[in-house]
């Protein structure tokens, strides 16, 4: 007859790890004070080799915790957003939490339903919010009923939450900087609909107080459907023919505009740095295997998460301190597509 394996208990990682159940229930929690680094690890052991998986729902009866933190993300497609949830993850396994991830599809409908389930019926102690824009009623109305919540990359208007982000502001002044010492006479910023994206409108504006154009003179930018291919190059071809074959390179918004203009510039057979230049934000790996090598700038996407999940967790524990903008500093890799000279 074949025996059941027993399922590991409290008691049973109690017992191996040669601590009390109480320790191994402030090291479920995340409580590490006083548990010394040799403690947490044989702890972590014994969890490992048991593969024990605490009962959330009992614990959550006990202690009124369900140990779960929901994520919300705009387009998870993004590469962006899929390193920006494993630092989360990785964040809150360390520390005991696990997360609920939902992708809204740059959606607002869909965002306030995702919120609205994550907080009614999932048990979330807190959010992780990569926002829409366009939902900052219903962000700030959650947070006035006492739900701990983060904004990772994008910000409201106002300073209600911590938020997580980088240095867009100076650092897209700093890439357009090096594209004009670079000899570049004309910089177009392309972008997707900027709308409430508060990344897409920082870097706009950064766009436009480093150029300073001239009342009677129209910047160039355009808004883009990156679907749409033909329109992508009508774009390219528009700016070209603005800028009376001087030495024009294109400011991408972010990494899947970069892809979408990448497509289009060999579609029409150009070639950088000579006939465009291009630059912009997100490195992805992509960056370095496309010929001459595509200058781009590295966000700390995953540091960004690991940064929202410790803000949560501390806001969960109870932190009362003043919402917090905290910018952690990019790096401009520079490669071929802007080396003119």
């Amino acid at each position: 007859m074949t025996s059941k394996r027993r399922k590991p208990t409290i008691d049973m990682v109690a017992r191996q790890s040669e601590v009390s159940k109480t320790t191994i229930s402030r090291f479920l929690n995340g409580k590490y004070e006083y548990m010394s680094e040799e403690t947490r690890n044989r702890i972590q052991r014994v969890v490992d080799e048991l593969n024990y998986r605490p009962n959330n729902f009992a614990r959550s009866l006990k202690s009124n915790r369900s140990g779960l933190i929901g994520v919300v993300v705009a387009d998870i497609a993004s590469p962006f957003s899929s390193i920006l949830v494993k630092g989360i993850g990785d964040l809150c396994n360390e520390r005991g939490y696990q997360i609920i991830t939902t992708n809204t599809d740059e959606d607002p409908q869909k965002e306030r339903d995702y919120l609205e389930s994550l907080v009614g019926g999932e048990m979330v102690e807190g959010l992780i919010v990569n926002t829409t824009g366009m939902n900052d009623d219903l962000l700030s109305q959650l947070g006035h009923q006492g739900i701990p919540i983060i904004l990772a990359d994008r910000a409201m208007e106002h300073l209600e939450f911590d938020t997580i982000t980088n240095d867009n502001y100076s650092m897209t002044r700093n890439a357009l900087k090096h594209v004009v010492d670079s000899g570049f006479e004309h910089v177009a910023f392309f972008t997707q609909q900027i709308g409430r994206n508060s990344a897409r409108r920082t870097r706009f504006e950064a766009y436009l107080d480093f150029f300073e154009f001239e009342p009677n003179t129209a910047p160039f930018v355009y808004e883009l459907d990156t679907n749409d291919s033909q329109g992508v190059r009508k774009a390219i071809e528009h700016f070209r023919q603005r800028t009376n074959g001087r030495p024009a390179a294109i400011f991408a918004v972010n990494g899947v505009v970069s892809l979408a203009v990448l497509r289009s510039i060999a579609e029409l057979g150009l070639h950088m740095p000579r006939d465009i230049g291009l630059c912009g934000y997100d490195d992805w790996e992509w960056a370095t295997l496309v010929p001459p090598g595509i200058t781009s700038i590295e966000q700390p996407s995953y540091e960004v998460g690991v940064e929202a999940a410790k803000r949560v967790i501390a806001r969960i524990k109870g932190l009362k301190a003043k919402p917090k903008l905290i910018e952690l500093p990019s790096t401009l890799r520079v490669r071929g597509s802007t080396k003119l000279k």
